[in-house]
């Protein structure tokens, strides 16, 4: 029996309507009625327009640009829940902001992510469900429960079904060493061989050199990695994979298109064939031929069902 609320309310502020709109229909329930609104001298106002009293309550709300007012809407969103007395209030964080500020790379640096798991869960967050933190050890930043979901089950099985039986004419490639484990997992799921992008900077002011390890040559190439910023890493990783390795074609997926500066130009005039991204962050007019986008909302809703009944959400990714 569930102790958590009455009831399922699921509810967003402003970063990601459509995927909180598609969560909800998943789970065949209405999306909750709320304003979340700007005043005139830019502070953020929230309104909920139904009762949350009793519930168990979902706030979809991906901290992507703009971050910090996608992080303050979140905030004073839990904030009204708390105090419109919600049983439990869980963070839907699809995509979250801050999460490459995971450590100390040099002195005086501030670890970020830590801070913004204190303020969410400060601001009265009960439990987060997420998607493909950058460094996983940020579940430990949280002194409440994490549920951690992954994008590579769900980018597999797109390529799974364009594959097929041909999986010998494919490697998946880790675009830096940082990635490894991700594009591991996914080789292990779509059977296909690995290989690795080792960048190494020689001295200063002189540009990096990269050398693949692994055989791709003839091959069509599969670069995984969690996420997309400017694309730079992505583009050059591919471009050595073509001169250097011999591969014969080169796509490439993530869970996250931050897609910042550049980042569309740099993917059209790539040899990338074409980048698949899960929606967990809405690309507005950063529109692109070789970009396809794959929906996380089943996921979601999956799992926000399993969170409601106890169920364990591990379980998914079997």
């Amino acid at each position: 029996m569930n102790f958590h609320g009455k009831d399922i309310k699921i509810f967003t502020a402003n970063s990601n309507r459509p995927v909180a709109r598609q969560i909800a229909e998943g789970l065949g329930l209405p999306l909750g009625k709320s304003d979340v609104y700007l005043f005139s001298d830019g502070e953020i106002a929230v309104s909920l327009h139904e009762s949350v009293r009793g519930s168990d309550v979902f706030i979809v709300q991906s901290t992507c640009d703009p971050v910090n007012n996608h992080l303050m809407e979140l905030l004073i969103m839990i904030d009204a829940c708390k105090r419109a007395s919600a049983a439990r209030i869980t963070a839907v964080i699809p995509y979250f902001g801050y999460a490459r500020q995971d450590r100390k790379a040099k002195a005086r640096d501030p670890i970020s992510a830590k801070l913004c798991a204190d303020i969410i869960t400060t601001a009265g967050a009960d439990r987060v469900l997420t998607m493909d933190l950058h460094a996983p050890q940020i579940q430990g930043f949280f002194n409440i429960p994490v549920d951690h979901l992954l994008g590579v089950p769900v980018l597999s099985s797109h390529f799974r079904s364009i594959i097929g039986n041909k999986k010998d004419e494919y490697v998946v490639v880790s675009p830096d060493l940082g990635s490894v484990t991700r594009a591991r997992n996914f080789a292990t799921r779509i059977n296909a061989s690995l290989a690795i992008v080792d960048k190494r900077r020689q001295k200063a002011n002189v540009s990096e050199v990269m050398n693949i390890i692994g055989d791709v040559k003839g091959k069509k190439v599969i670069l995984v990695d969690d996420m997309i910023d400017t694309a730079g890493t992505l583009c050059n990783a591919a471009a050595a994979i073509i001169e250097k390795g011999g591969a014969s074609e080169v796509c490439a997926c993530a869970t996250h298109g931050v897609l910042s500066g550049s980042a569309i130009e740099n993917i059209d005039k790539s040899v990338i064939k074409q980048v698949v991204l899960l929606d967990t962050i809405p690309l507005g007019d950063k529109k692109s031929d070789k970009i396809l986008t794959l929906p996380v909302a089943p996921i979601f809703a999956e799992a926000i069902e399993r969170i409601y009944t106890d169920k364990p959400v591990s379980t998914m990714f079997v």
